[in-house]
């Protein structure tokens, strides 16, 4: 693997990596994986086959054999279009459930390794630049307070930002941080030499052209 044209960009949810990271791929010309797409698109198939997402050989198979394909920022299962399809809050719980499953992430860790090896991709999830491509040229983890975020995944859903929409998505979001950070499998957590970008109060043209900089910076 060429490490040269290779970013890994991790963070919690609501922070705007898949934003930042389609934008960033867009303006170098490489490939967008977002690799959380592909635990949601695998609940997504799992349960429209009637299968259990908590079938850890099940889930396995269905990894193994399923064939997965970014076009931008869409992604295809076995030639469907799922990207709409997958973000929902049973998506959300199903492909967290599959997420913890050891023998699916060495399956899907090892596709999305393969998705790297012409160099010349940006890749983001939570154990990116930790486990998946811990040699990649560089490393970025986005983050940002947690209201912020919550106030992020409102206006995601078009939601309005009252006070108590606000609470229970911030409640969402310190659920799902707590499972991603304390499973006992790939966890979230910064790798050592990413590079923190805090992205609270700066938008998103704001975070990528600091990403770009340090893309520019790191791989001159």
């Amino acid at each position: 693997m060429t490490a040269k044209h290779v970013i890994a960009i991790d963070g919690p949810s609501g922070v705007g990596k898949g934003t930042v990271a389609l934008a960033v791929a867009e303006f170098l010309g490489s490939t967008y994986i977002d690799t959380g797409a592909m635990y949601r698109t695998l609940a997504w198939k799992a349960i429209s086959e009637g299968l259990s997402v908590d079938n850890e050989s099940q889930m396995e198979r269905l990894a193994t054999q399923s064939n997965f394909v970014f076009d931008g920022g869409r992604i295809l299962i076995d030639g469907h279009d799922a990207t709409e399809k997958i973000r929902t809050p049973e998506i959300d719980n199903a492909a967290a459930k599959i997420a913890q499953l050891p023998q699916v992430r060495t399956v899907l860790v090892d596709r999305q390794r393969a998705f790297a090896e012409d160099g010349n991709v940006v890749m983001e999830g939570r154990d990116i630049g930790t486990v998946v491509l811990p040699d990649a040229a560089v490393k970025i983890f986005l983050d940002a307070t947690p209201n912020e975020r919550a106030l992020r995944r409102l206006r995601d859903k078009g939601r309005g930002s009252t006070e108590t929409a606000l609470v229970d998505v911030a409640r969402a979001l310190e659920e799902r941080d707590h499972v991603d950070r304390t499973r006992s499998v790939s966890p979230l957590t910064k790798a050592a030499d990413a590079i923190l970008v805090d992205t609270t109060n700066i938008s998103i043209g704001g975070v990528v052209e600091r990403v770009l900089s340090i893309v520019k910076e790191k791989c001159s």
